[in-house]
């Protein structure tokens, strides 16, 4: 329950600020039809449009400063047009659509990609969102103090000026900059460790901010109209103060909430002209910047299909694949709004009545109720194609293509279906990045895509109470079919999708929540044994230790293992078996997760998975890097391999024996096995673990070749092997002797395997994972650093192992990074608690570790 309050709690709050400001704003507007404001908009003179635009291009020049501080921030190097790239897009996706499909996620697809990690491009988001707050602080602290914006009486606030405002706001301002150049140590918020700027960067920042907020609050000051007279700084203190109320609400855009302030603060004497100069605002400084981005991406995606070769049609391709499913998911979003808020608008008269000659009334109403009932399936297949679906990218191009046909049947909408067919264009060319297969109606719809649904659906309400003020609602006017009765055909309209909706929302309430599966039969193991024999990964045995889930493919020919801890389902590696099948399983897996509120995490991935797991929209962050020798060289020969060299004769003068034990000869060996076993662990003081590694189970044991050194004919050290498919790659995995065996045993039992794998032709001798350098846990590290230390430790096929990545270098072996992929933000330390205890069998055994 805490969980559903969680997840749907924040958007109804949003919701019914959004609700609230709509009311308020009907109030205010009670005597203005839609066509007054339409009407003063066409009134704004030409020059002040383009004054507005030429302005609207140099705050976005400016918010390029914001990213280019950002990554001067992270002490990283990245080029002015990446810089300028991501930061376009960004900030014209965050303005228009807040955290739906705000610039955050835009930024991580491409930073990421760009070798930033994931706690990198956290804290550079973090640090956008400040820069951002201290143009305010500054800007709107100074001008609250010296020109103290008077509080209308009507809100019966305790104060009649915004001066504590002013106050409060340069009391942060001036805490935040002592802090910057007074204290040199990190702060520690929750658990993360942020570094504050330099003090010149610090200044950058505030200059920065403060022009930000002067450029935008004066595109929207070019576009007021005659009638409301107010000094400069004035109005830009209210579009502060409006600013921030929006910012606040956290609606999308700030949608309502922006226009409501600045009508009660303004008190213009014609509302519907300041409404008329809001529409301009809103078209110039968030639409124009949006859709001159997805044109881009439309240009980049076709250029990328061109096959031109080169260095450039790369980097094009990838670009595109990035990016193509977000901006598509935007286009296809606002055809849906579109084709809704068209549904609720009256025809304009002479259009309708050239229709009238040609069609009948029947072909018209049919006609916009139909939009609009596109439109609102646009909104929900949008989210499929966010989710890379096929289904609904050929659904999208039907829908879009019934869209334009209709917007010209309904009311000759003509300006409406060159957007529709635009988008279309757009939608052509993007066909390789919908691969999934995925049914439409089991993907799980967020609330807070809802929400931006409800939002829509309720700014159509909105649309149609304004332009249909003087018309009496009355049980009859359902009835009403006429040429001239366009309020009866919007109200239908708008009844009719919101029918859809109720039931879709029904639909996906009475699906049942996914249950936890089961831990993994021997059915399970007995399916997954063929796959496992035909996988090159070594490490696909651990599907065999019966401590995992699994999930198989329609035709079991791939599959996930997967452990569940605590809110997360923790898969162990990439999909094992074929890779396009496993490409669709994960993406199932995380529909899985998804459907019953689970994390979707996969732990020791392979950098060859990362561009699939940042498609699938999670966080990617390095956890370790993989040693792998190549055995068609290896030797021990050399002055880097004389200490290996040395113990590998010293073993063998005293007596010591390997030998290769093959199932089913092991069975016999499995009681002198055992007591090794647990010697060992006493001696260690350490339990047995599991998850990433396997442990002591007979039934495990004796189905793996086993390597042996003997002493006197008695064993004294042993190893599991896993060997890979086409002798790509073989490894061990227990690993235990006897405290009385001859030192340096290791070291000869790894060089007699490798000695043996070259000589049977492997291709390499996996090491295992070595945590990265610079993440082990110290006292006085965060509490991130810590979890994550622990987590490699409990990790490693060799723990309690001091110097691990050193022993292992002594091998030469190549390194490979290791990855874990999660959702990441605020929720990765518990995600990386519930892998620890996975790996340590509970939170019990993580502690005692």
């Amino acid at each position: 329950m805490k969980s559903i309050i969680r997840a749907i709690g924040g958007p109804i709050v949003i919701f019914t600020v959004f609700a609230v400001a709509l009311w308020l704003l009907h109030s205010e507007l009670r005597h203005y039809h839609l066509k007054d404001f339409v009407d003063s908009l066409s009134r704004i003179p030409t020059l002040n449009l383009f004054i507005a635009i030429g302005l609207t291009a140099l705050g976005y020049t400016v918010l390029i400063g914001y990213d280019w501080m950002g990554v001067q921030y992270l002490d990283r190097k990245l080029s002015i047009g990446r810089i300028s790239l991501v930061s376009l897009l960004g900030f014209s996706i965050g303005n228009s659509f807040g955290s739906l499909l705000g610039g955050s996620t835009v930024r991580y697809r491409l930073y990421s990609t760009w070798g930033f990690s994931t706690i990198e491009i956290f804290k550079l988001v973090a640090f956008l969102s400040l820069t951002l707050w201290l143009g305010i602080f500054f800007v709107g602290g100074s001008l609250f103090l010296i020109e103290p914006l008077p509080i209308p009486s009507r809100l019966n606030l305790p104060v009649q000026t915004a001066r504590p405002l002013g106050y409060i706001l340069l009391v942060l301002f001036g805490t935040y900059l002592t802090l910057c150049f007074a204290r040199k140590r990190p702060v520690n918020i929750r658990h993360w460790e942020f570094s504050l700027p330099k003090p010149k960067l610090a200044l950058q920042q505030i200059t920065l901010a403060s022009i930000d907020m002067l450029v935008t609050s004066t595109i929207l000051y070019v576009l007021l109209p005659p009638s409301i007279e107010t000094s400069y700084w004035h109005f830009v203190a209210i579009y502060l103060l409006a600013s921030v109320a929006a910012m606040i609400s956290h609606v999308p855009g700030g949608l309502g909430v922006l226009e409501l302030v600045l009508i009660v603060l303004l008190n213009p004497k014609e509302p519907q002209a300041l409404v008329g100069s809001l529409l301009a605002f809103r078209v110039i400084y968030f639409l124009l910047p949006l859709a001159l981005g997805l044109i881009g991406l439309a240009v980049t995606e076709f250029m990328s299909n061109r096959g031109k070769a080169g260095n450039t049609a790369h980097a094009l391709g990838r670009l595109s694949a990035i990016l193509a499913p977000k901006m598509l998911t935007i286009t296809v979003f606002l055809a849906g709004v579109i084709l809704l808020l068209s549904g609720a608008t009256p025809s304009i008269d002479v259009r309708l009545a050239t229709l009238r000659k040609f069609l009948p009334l029947p072909i018209i109403e049919i006609s916009h109720f139909a939009g609009s009932v596109i439109g609102m399936l646009l909104l929900i297949l949008a989210r499929g194609l966010q989710r890379r679906i096929e289904t609904a990218y050929y659904l999208t191009l039907t829908l879009l293509g019934g869209g334009i046909i209709l917007s010209l049947l309904k009311g000759f909408d003509y300006e409406e279906a060159i957007l529709l067919s635009l988008m279309f264009l757009i939608m052509l060319p993007a066909r390789k990045e919908f691969y999934r297969r995925g049914a439409l109606l089991t993907d799980r719809f967020s609330a807070r895509w809802l929400l931006a649904v409800a939002v829509v659906l309720a700014s159509a309400y909105w649309l149609m109470m304004m332009s249909y003020k003087q018309v009496n609602y009355q049980n009859e006017l359902w009835w009403e079919f006429a040429f001239d009765k366009n309020a009866p055909r919007s109200l239908r309209a708008l009844f009719g999708v919101t029918i859809i909706l109720f039931f879709f929302c029904v639909i996906r309430l009475l699906r049942s929540k996914s249950e936890i599966p089961s831990i993994g039969t021997s059915e399970d193991i007995k399916t997954a044994t063929p796959i496992i024999a035909q996988s090159p990964r070594a490490d696909s045995n651990l599907a065999r230790l019966g401590d995992k889930r699994f999930l198989f493919d329609d035709q079991n020919s791939t599959f996930i293992m997967y452990g569940v801890e605590g809110q997360s389902w923790v898969a162990m590696g990439d999909p094992v078996g074929d890779e396009q099948v496993g490409r669709e399983l994960a993406w199932r897996f995380r529909d899985m997760c998804d459907e019953g509120g689970w994390w979707p995490v996969f732990y020791q991935v392979n950098e060859s998975s990362v561009p699939m797991y940042i498609e699938m929209g999670l966080s990617v962050i390095k956890i370790g890097e993989e040693a792998l020798v190549p055995l068609k060289d290896f030797s021990l020969e050399g002055h880097s391999r004389r200490n290996l060299r040395r113990s590998y004769k010293r073993l063998t003068e005293q007596g010591c024996t390997f030998e290769i034990i093959e199932p089913p000869a092991v069975d016999a060996l499995l009681p002198r096995l055992r007591e090794i076993s647990d010697t060992w662990l006493s001696e260690k003081n350490a339990a047995e673990k599991g998850f990433s590694l396997g442990f002591f189970q007979e039934d495990y044991v004796r189905d793996c070749p086993i390597a042996a050194v003997k002493t006197d004919g008695q064993i004294v050290a042993f190893a599991n092997m896993w060997l890979g498919t086409n002798h790509q790659e073989m490894t061990i995995d227990l690993m235990r002797y006897v405290s009385d065996a001859p030192s340096g045993v290791m070291d000869y039992l790894f060089a007699q395997l490798m000695l043996w794998g070259k000589e049977q032709g492997f291709e390499g001798f996996s090491l295992g994972m070595a945590p990265l350098s610079g993440i082990e846990a110290q006292q006085n590290g965060t509490a991130w650093n810590q979890i994550a230390a622990l987590t490699y430790e409990h990790g490693e096929h060799f723990y309690n192992f001091q110097g691990l990545r050193h022993y292992k270098a002594k091998f030469e072996p190549e390194w490979s990074p290791k990855y874990i992929a999660s959702p990441g933000g605020w929720t990765l330390p518990v995600m990386l608690t519930n892998v620890a205890a996975l790996i340590s069998g509970g939170v019990i055994g993580l502690v005692k570790k």
